[in-house]
């Protein structure tokens, strides 16, 4: 989580410097109140890179090395930077005390705690693919499974629930949470779908499989009770339907990006 990594990179910077977008016009790499945290090694969080990111972590360096508590830069982003976007970008650079540093942290819990739920059931090789690829993205991902070996080399920022009722895991999850369902079970996946479908508050609800599957879950799912407009919101199969490139990996990146774009647009 990100208040995690911040705090690990704050224990081994006892200099820093905090460099905030204070105000963003037209068009640039970030937003207002973006930031990045600097030390004279390293750095953390991005303000866009490029150009502009360069010339705020020499500044940044600049104030730490001769102990200038604030500094500031007003940039255009034009040709005399080599970084052409157009818009032009005021950022802030003070010392990261212990008030910033507490501050920042309170911002990154925040955040964490802000991060929307996406539920991945079952742990193949396309789930331990999609689990590697939403750990680099800003949500709070869970991997359901019935399997305990299934769970086994999940990443570290993934959470595991070993659960013999995983369809509690979708009822209990909170709004606006997306359900990716992959076990290896299609009765399984059945029972699952159909409970993440009957959430009204789902970003997204996807599940593996073929046009076969697909039929076959829709005949399933109308006779036991389900409605047209619910089953309208199923995603499959997921990462597209054009999609022939069936590797794990390549599915993962095309659904990664389908539930990014869901949870986002909440």
């Amino acid at each position: 989580m990100l208040a995690k990594r911040l705090a690990a990179f704050f224990d081994a910077a006892p200099a820093a410097a905090l460099v905030t977008v204070a105000e963003a016009k037209g068009s640039t790499p970030r937003e207002a109140g973006a930031w990045m945290v600097v030390s004279p090694e390293k750095t953390f969080g991005t303000i866009g890179g490029g150009q502009l990111e360069f010339l705020a972590i020499a500044k940044a360096r600049e104030l730490i090395a001769e102990n200038i508590a604030t500094g500031a830069l007003d940039i255009p982003l034009g040709p005399e930077i080599g970084q052409c976007c157009g818009g032009r970008v005021a950022l802030d650079i003070r010392i990261a005390g212990e008030r910033e540093r507490a501050d920042l942290l309170r911002r990154a819990e925040a955040e964490d705690a802000a991060r929307p739920h996406v539920y991945l059931f079952g742990g193949g090789h396309v789930g331990h693919a999609l689990a590697a690829a939403l750990a680099l993205l800003p949500v709070r991902t869970v991997v359901v499974e019935t399997r305990a070996e299934a769970l086994e080399g999940m990443p570290d920022a993934v959470e595991t629930r070993l659960t013999a009722v995983p369809e509690e895991a979708v009822r209990s999850a909170p709004p606006g949470s997306a359900f990716v369902v992959l076990t290896h079970d299609h009765a399984l996946d059945f029972l699952i779908t159909g409970e993440a479908l009957a959430r009204n508050d789902a970003a997204y609800v996807g599940m593996i499989g073929s046009k076969t599957k697909k039929a076959t879950f829709k005949n399933w799912y109308l006779k036991n009770g389900g409605e047209e407009a619910r089953l309208a919101r199923l995603v499959t199969p997921i990462g597209g339907a054009d999609l022939r490139d069936k590797r794990p990996a390549v599915i993962a990146a095309l659904t990664a990006a389908e539930v990014m774009r869901a949870v986002l647009q909440q």
